[in-house]
């Protein structure tokens, strides 16, 4: 009686462990769902869809049995095929975020590397006011660097004043370099929580070993503390790399020149034409999936290295 009263007990217990985990993980599935399942399969439903022919407005197709795919073969004619005016522009974006995602690592690392090693007592108030700024809304920000970047800003005036040009620079007017440096200030403070989180977990006295066998602190750092920093370099571009991607809100405020547009002003522009939302849904589609790519890496070499650290 006691072992059928004992068994009784576990599988109720189960049912409760069971239930417990469900109820606490369903608030997250239903926002899941609310906020990305659903405006996922709208973007699909309207990337397959039709062209009302009267009122030049998208048809969404809501069943899957009549979707059809005509605006992701315009989408990909004009990104690969002959006349493809997006082609360039997606080349562009590639060369964008690659410049702008290692100078993110560049000065990101260092910096989390100094709080965390260099910090002491002090981290959090470091971290506090590398942080702080980025509380300001990225519009605030990006209105601020326009001001610091016009004709008249401070940026040609400390310039012209160090004689390192000879008049000012009209960085507005449809510079590369504006927009890359824009795209690494926005995005850059996510990258150094995701390092400093990362360097702040890697046990010292390995460090500490390394130095006690000889290695000096330039070897240290290259044997040691960078290897086991790899995966928090791998997680924090990948949150850096991929935003990057679909932004077209940088270009618009510090450019705003078809010179320097990035893949997310084609898409913005496609959704806000009339008669080319379904062709601005594919090409998001197809960027889409283009992304997955790094994000399935990303995948795998988080569950190679726990299968090789387990």
């Amino acid at each position: 009686m006691r072992g059928i009263r004992g068994a009784r007990r576990e599988v109720t217990d189960g049912v409760r462990g069971r239930l417990f985990w469900a109820a606490l993980t369903a608030p997250g599935i239903v926002w899941l769902i609310a906020l990305f399942v659903v405006p996922f399969y709208a973007v699909v439903a309207i990337a397959t869809g039709e062209l009302n022919p009267v009122f030049q407005s998208a048809v969404p197709a809501w069943n899957p049995l009549h979707w059809s795919g005509a605006n992701f073969a315009r989408s990909w004619s004009d990104l690969v095929g002959t006349g493809a005016f997006i082609g360039p522009i997606f080349v562009r974006t590639v060369v964008y975020v690659a410049i702008a995602s290692v100078l993110s690592l560049l000065i990101a690392f260092p910096v989390a590397y100094f709080v965390t090693r260099f910090g002491g007592r002090r981290k959090g108030v470091f971290l506090a006011l590398l942080i702080a700024p980025f509380w300001i809304s990225y519009m605030m920000r990006m209105l601020a660097w326009i001001d610091l970047l016009q004709n008249d800003g401070y940026v040609n005036k400390a310039l012209t004043f160090l004689h390192l040009v000879g008049h000012p620079v009209n960085w507005l007017g449809g510079q590369s370099a504006t927009v890359i440096l824009g795209l690494v200030y926005g995005y850059i403070p996510y990258l150094i929580l995701v390092l400093y989180s990362g360097l702040d977990r890697i046990d010292t006295r390995l460090i500490e070993a390394g130095r006690d066998l000889g290695l000096s602190g330039w070897r240290t750092f290259l044997q040691v503390t960078l290897p086991l920093s790899r995966q928090s370099v791998l997680t924090g571009m990948l949150i850096t790399v991929l935003p990057m991607f679909g932004d077209y809100y940088t270009n618009q405020m510090l450019s705003g020149s078809a010179g320097t547009s990035m893949i997310g002003n084609v898409i913005d522009g496609q959704l806000n034409a009339t008669g080319l939302q379904g062709e601005g849904a594919a090409l998001s589609v197809l960027l889409l999936v283009v992304l997955l790519v790094p994000m399935l890496y990303y995948v795998f070499s988080t569950n190679r290295a726990a299968t090789e650290l387990g």
